[in-house]
């Protein structure tokens, strides 16, 4: 079984006493910044294993009686259409599903902010749509020289230009469909506010990698570079934090760079910075919860070659640069790995070898290995997941579990009729015809019952997979990679 390298209970107390005292050193009020994502943070279930996709957001309702939501988003994001890639939505609509999903578990969401609002007419066509909702809109406008030019800035042509946004509770945490959103602005913006009203407030940042209590070079740190390769974010010792307390800490580039400014604006706004470094503005206590060193470095290093994986396919789509896989192969060295040590891929490469067609491979949660191959029937794909269900409901290898009378009427309906050159059954029309089958079939039933297993499980895949097939994978919470090239190559 996989060793679990993070204590994820003792995190969720020890991160809400946390923000609970960083809101005492304000005394009025606390904005915080929360970067990544607040939930589905399947990034650092798996380099922390342990960690839960959800903690942030269980952490925030230990904390929901004090704490309000402010969603921004970019107008320029919504005028482009911007998409989520880990969910292929729109961040519009990525708004939407946020406000809904923090409403159903009781945390109020008091408004949304649309930044570098210039008047587009879809920014505007949204905000109708949020006022229709109930939801407050404020608009936040571009400033000239953001964010050097601080005396513009801290005038009322800058911050004092945006819309005040109305908060009522003592912590109010900003987050976003994804970066460039303008989160800092948006805390800083109200900062000046606050302050131009009499009122006492602060600024903090929870974001939960980089680690900044472990080693700049710990597998786990090298894992979110790899996850943001293509934003080139790189760790770096905090300079700050060393001169000014000797102790070494790890933030990224980009906080560091930012950091003399935002001390200037804090002193301007506050009359002193409260802060020492870029890593005194974070609240993130995630370090302290690790419990096993080896698991968690075993962990990011196994994702740092996912991350390579999905480059490569990326660029083989056409979508990727190569300085993007080269940074990737430089952290793979760093992190001492390389893809010969993916067991499912190596396993999938040879099952492809014996049979001469495309195959795939799983490695379950104790190290067993199972491999799929390509029929008349099925794809590799669909045989693994069936194989995998197989051996979970401990079925036998000989039982079908869908007869070709199951399969042949959907495989006609897909050439005949949908106009698929390809008959082979992706794996959710699998799925579904194994739901199907379950109502008159014991062993289907009992495979369908092991669905939830699959969960957690390492995927490889000796071709590119359809986006159906990839989005079936995500939707089964499976680790999927996959060899960089197309079917039939």
């Amino acid at each position: 079984m996989k060793k679990i390298g993070f204590d994820n209970n003792k995190y969720l107390k020890m991160q809400s006493e946390h923000i609970r005292e960083r809101i005492s050193q304000f005394g009025d009020k606390l904005y915080l910044e929360f970067g990544g994502k607040l939930f589905d943070d399947y990034h650092a279930s798996r380099v922390l294993p342990g960690f839960s996709p959800d903690s942030k957001l269980q952490m925030l309702l230990q904390l929901k009686d004090e704490a309000e939501i402010v969603i921004v988003i970019n107008s320029a994001d919504i005028e482009k259409n911007k998409i989520r890639g880990d969910l292929g939505i729109t961040y519009d609509l990525d708004v939407i599903r946020l406000i809904s999903v923090f409403s159903k578990i009781g945390l109020y969401v008091s408004s949304v902010v649309l930044t570098q609002y210039e008047g587009q007419s879809s920014a505007d066509a949204f905000q109708k749509r949020l006022e229709a909702l109930g939801v407050n809109v404020y608009h936040h406008y571009h400033i000239n020289g953001y964010p050097s030019n601080i005396k513009l800035i801290m005038s009322d042509e800058g911050y004092g230009k945006n819309d005040y946004i109305e908060t009522t509770r003592r912590l109010v945490v900003i987050t976003a469909p994804g970066p460039g959103s303008g989160k800092m602005a948006t805390c800083l913006s109200q900062l000046y506010h606050e302050n131009k009203r009499g009122r006492n407030a602060g600024y903090a940042k929870f974001e939960t990698f980089p680690i900044w209590n472990i080693p700049l070079r710990h597998p786990v740190n090298l894992a979110y570079e790899a996850a943001t390769s293509d934003l080139n974010d790189v760790n770096m010792i905090d300079p700050y934090h060393l001169e000014a307390y000797g102790k070494t800490t790890v933030n990224y580039n980009r906080d560091i760079e930012i950091f003399p400014v935002l001390n200037a604006m804090f002193e301007t706004i506050l009359g002193e910075s409260p802060y020492k470094s870029p890593t005194d503005m974070g609240v993130n206590m995630a370090g302290n919860c690790i419990i096993d060193d080896e698991a968690v470095c075993e962990a990011a290093k196994n994702e740092i070659i996912r991350r390579y994986y999905i480059a490569l396919c990326g660029r083989r789509k056409g979508n990727v640069p190569d300085d993007e896989i080269l940074k990737l192969e430089l952290l793979m060295k760093q992190a001492g790995v390389s893809v010969s040590d993916r067991r499912v891929a190596a396993a999938a490469l040879a099952k492809e070898e014996e049979t001469g067609n495309a195959a795939a491979a799983m490695e379950l949660p104790d190290g067993t290995i199972i491999t799929g191959k390509t029929s008349n029937l099925l794809g590799a794909s669909s045989a693994l997941l069936l194989n995998a269900l197989k051996h979970f409901g401990n079925i036998d290898d000989e039982i079908l579990l869908m007869s070709p009378e199951v399969i042949e009427p959907i495989q006609n309906l897909k050439v005949s009729h949908f106009g698929n050159n390809n008959p082979c059954l992706h794996t959710d029309e699998t799925l579904i015809a194994l739901s199907i089958c379950a109502a008159t079939s014991e062993s289907a039933k009992k495979a369908s019952e092991q669905i939830e297993k699959l969960r957690g499980c390492e995927v490889h895949s000796t071709v590119i997979l359809s986006p159906q097939d990839e989005i079936t994978f995500k939707r089964l919470g499976v680790n999927l990679t996959c060899e960089p090239k197309f079917g039939n190559e």
